[in-house]
């Protein structure tokens, strides 16, 4: 059985070896440890380890979990919301976390502004995008963007509209790939991804930084792609718990 200190040691091995493929500085990708359904312990021996960002997907679990981490550790942490987020639950992220990756409608981008200007805050968000075009997958939709001139404008104009709205700063785009026999498979779904956010950016006039993209079994190639986040969870805590 190998230790959460060791297994750590081995993603941040694979993200090195990513970034030496394609001449990227590793300093570029921030691991973010998906610590859902793992203890507040956990948490801790990944913080002893070196981490800082760690990703939950339950707001109710967070809730929990985060009060007990922070009241053991001094050491700075960033919090990640990484799940699909019910419109009733919005008020409740902006206490908890600095980072929501999983913004996939224009109306939860709405309630999310809200929740952060009564408590004062400003949150940094990532828009949510389906660029597969698999049904099960939440986000704006972009498959095809490239050629469909109708697909581009539409997700041009949510983007405008969540730019605009006070107490979220958009830092970038989030997908998640279709589980497939190969991590390679997965390629295309990053590039396009990538383009995406180059194109974005530019017809905004708007930096966005980030690409959150890449789990357990294909962060390798969403680094190759260009990702800046990694969400990795079963690769550090083992398989998850029920």
């Amino acid at each position: 059985m190998t230790t959460v200190h060791e297994n750590i040691a081995i993603v941040l091995e694979n993200i090195a070896a990513a970034c030496a493929r394609v001449q990227r500085d590793p300093a570029e990708i921030t691991l973010v440890a998906v610590s859902k359904t793992n203890p507040a312990d956990a948490v801790l021996e990944a913080v002893a380890a070196g981490l800082q960002h760690f990703g939950e997907n339950r707001v109710e679990e967070a809730g929990t979990k985060i009060p007990l981490v922070s009241a053991q550790t001094d050491k700075p942490i960033t919090w990640h919301m990484i799940g699909h987020i019910q419109s009733r639950k919005a008020k409740d992220l902006p206490s908890l976390f600095q980072v929501i990756h999983s913004v996939d409608s224009i109306g939860l981008a709405e309630k999310l502004a809200r929740a952060a200007a009564a408590q004062d805050k400003t949150v940094d968000v990532m828009i949510q995008i389906n660029i597969s075009g698999e049904e099960s997958k939440s986000g704006l939709e972009a498959v095809g963007w490239l050629k469909n001139n109708a697909v581009r404008d539409q997700l041009l104009q949510d983007m405008q509209h969540i730019l605009a709205l006070p107490g979220l700063r958009m830092r970038g785009l989030m997908t998640m790939a279709p589980i497939v026999e190969t991590m390679e498979q997965t390629r295309p779904v990053f590039a396009d991804l990538a383009a995406l956010r180059q194109n974005l950016s530019e017809t905004l006039n708007q930096p966005l930084p980030e690409l959150s993209m890449g789990m357990t079994d294909d962060y390798p190639v969403a680094i190759e792609e260009g990702a800046t986040l990694v969400r990795i969870g079963r690769a550090i805590f083992g398989e998850r718990n029920p």
